[in-house]
């Protein structure tokens, strides 16, 4: 399913994960949206959801359109919604060839509702594309691939009436006291007629019975939306910390007078995140951030990543003595955030841009896709724990006016879908940068040795002074990237050369020693955890095609540089005095 918990038991929901149908297009053609499988234009093939073309042989490099089919029974009539986690990248969806919904991103959730949703056989159709070029302006040839498919979870929801819960948001933190909690429901009439009713709230802890907290009245016009407000109290719950990650769940409810038909249940942690003094204070308390830069990528999955390869990562970046992530470049699949949420891994989470400049970041529709990349990000991802701040705009133009203008609309953006945590970016101009005041915390990709000639101290140098000689002094300043490349089996032990495992150990004894012993430094973020796949545009520069920076290569096998890292972060951590960590 979509989470990894149930989050109902009123609404009737059932995965449409499985094998389907894939029409491709023969070689120069197009694809047409109401093309058959008989056609002789089309090749035909059975994939797996969630899945990418690419692992499929005769697609392996295919950048294109596709058509994913789905034949679906509906045993009586009424209200239908899908829910698609993440099809990669831009899709239309039709049911018996009418056009419901559109998206764009792979990496950001939608929905698809049908009002009145007849019994019978039906057909549920994706025209789907991965294709660079006008229509995206964040999926471009990179430093990371971007597959095609239906790349995560798909669900079908039986909805009773044509009203239901949209989402829960759940923020910890009223009066500065993690125990209290802002709710806040959003309801969604698909509809023509209005509605009113009542909305019941509960905690459910333990198997315990369900808690009552709050009764709402609420009213919902035809075809609208309505928000509605709760402050909740849970004074015997355990707070969230990474060594102690307790989840409290909520659920509510949503009725007529007469009958309850719908109903929502989120998980959340209770815990309070903020910047104070150049430090990230988790509950009030001082945290370090150690750990990796995470692409959803794997030569067996593509970024279709099973929950159990999902769950290996965690144990081996744990193993590695991390304790926090950062989603580069975009958000995550959120059975993955489930597992950080239950692991207490700390996590950076940003929305889906790398290295837009120029022109690439002057597209037409930079500004409205990354807006609403970001408000769905934050929509869906609002209740984990784990995620500790928002970031934008992974080394785009924060060097020039237009760029201040393109951060600071996205920061305030952000401010107001969800006040409760810091936001950042990650910069790399260490003295062209104007846009390093707007966030909270200052991020800085930096990669002495590798591609610049500077010892990393001296990098600090600069750094330090930029923050200094714009009052920047107190805000807590993390290294977002730093590492160096090794392929796998490449030993090296006399000359150390470059792509070496040898040569990456000792740039990175380098890196930590300069980084883990300087007082400024907050939190460090190695690129990265395992070498990815990328865009064959950069192969002249990354070895096999793949971006080779990771401490574990594309099946998690960790090089050398892993010891190197774990005694590094290990003992990084626990410098903090015990009174101080979480």
């Amino acid at each position: 399913m979509i989470r990894l918990f149930p989050q109902h038991t009123r609404r009737n929901a059932e995965s449409l994960d499985g094998v389907w149908t894939y029409l491709f297009p023969k070689s120069g053609m197009r694809i047409a949206s109401d093309a058959r499988q008989d056609s002789a234009e089309v090749v035909t093939a059975r994939l797996s959801v969630p899945g990418v073309w690419e692992m499929y042989p005769d697609r392996a490099n295919y950048r294109g359109e596709a058509i994913a089919i789905k034949h679906i029974r509906l045993e009586s009539d009424g209200p239908v919604r899908f829910v698609f986690a993440g099809v990669s990248h831009t899709c239309r969806v039709l049911w018996d060839g009418v056009e419901i919904a559109s998206h764009h991103n792979a990496y950001t959730g939608f929905d698809a509702v049908l009002p009145h949703a007849k019994a019978g056989e039906h057909e549920l159709r994706l025209h789907i594309t991965n294709e660079h070029g006008e229509l995206s302006a964040l999926h471009i040839p990179n430093d990371y691939y971007n597959y095609g498919g239906i790349s995560r979870p798909v669900a079908i929801q039986h909805l009773q009436e044509n009203v239901f819960i949209e989402w829960m948001h759940l923020t910890p933190g009223i009066d500065a006291d993690p125990r209290r909690v802002h709710c806040a429901l959003r309801l969604r009439n698909i509809g023509e007629t209005d509605f009113v009713g009542s909305v019941e709230i509960c905690s459910e802890e333990n198997g315990d019975p369900a808690r009552p907290m709050a009764r709402l009245d609420v009213a919902v016009r035809g075809n609208h939306h309505a928000v509605v407000e709760a402050e909740l109290h849970l004074p015997e719950a355990s707070l969230w910390t990474p060594e102690s990650p307790s989840l409290v769940s909520v659920r509510a409810e949503l009725g007529d007078g007469v009958r309850i038909f719908d109903d929502l249940l989120e998980r959340t942690g209770l815990r309070t995140v903020e910047v104070r003094d150049r430090k990230i204070l988790l509950n009030g308390d001082p945290i370090r951030l150690a750990g990796f830069n995470r692409h959803e990528d794997h030569p067996d999955y593509g970024c279709a990543i099973p929950v159990p390869i999902m769950l290996k990562d965690i144990d081996l970046m744990r193993s590695m003595g991390a304790n926090a992530v950062r989603g580069a470049h975009y958000p995550c699949d959120s059975r993955f955030l489930d597992l950080c949420d239950e692991f207490g891994l700390l996590v950076w989470e940003e929305n889906h841009a790398r290295g837009l400049r120029d022109e690439k970041f002057e597209h037409p529709r930079l500004r409205e896709q990354c807006l609403a990349c970001n408000e769905e990000m934050v929509a869906q991802h609002f209740n984990h724990p784990c995620i500790i701040m928002w970031g934008i705009l992974n080394e785009c133009m924060s060097d020039s006016e237009y760029g201040r203008e393109v951060y600071a609309e996205q920061f305030d953006q952000l401010r107001t879908l969800d006040p409760s945590r810091p936001l950042t970016y990650a910069a790399f101009r260490m003295r062209e940068d104007l846009c390093q005041d707007l966030p909270d915390i200052c991020g800085w990709n930096q990669y002495p040795n590798w591609y610049i000639h500077q010892k990393p101290n001296e990098c600090l140098d600069i750094i330090f002074e930029y923050q200094d000689s714009r009052g920047l002094a107190e805000r807590p300043l993390i290294i977002s990237e730093f590492g160096a490349g090794a392929i796998t089996g490449f030993r090296d032990p006399i000359r150390k050369g470059k792509w070496s495992e040898e040569r990456q150990c000792e740039l990175l004894e380098e890196l930590f020693a300069d980084y883990c012993t300087n007082p400024r430094v907050e939190g460090l973020f190695i690129w990265q955890f395992c070498d990815v796949r990328v865009d064959e545009s950069w192969a002249m520069q990354r070895p096999r095609t793949m971006n080779n920076k990771g401490i574990v290569d594309e099946y998690r096998r960790p090089k050398l540089a892993a010891g190197t890292v774990k005694k590094w972060l290990t003992e990084w951590l626990a410098q903090e005095a015990p009174e101080q960590r979480t």
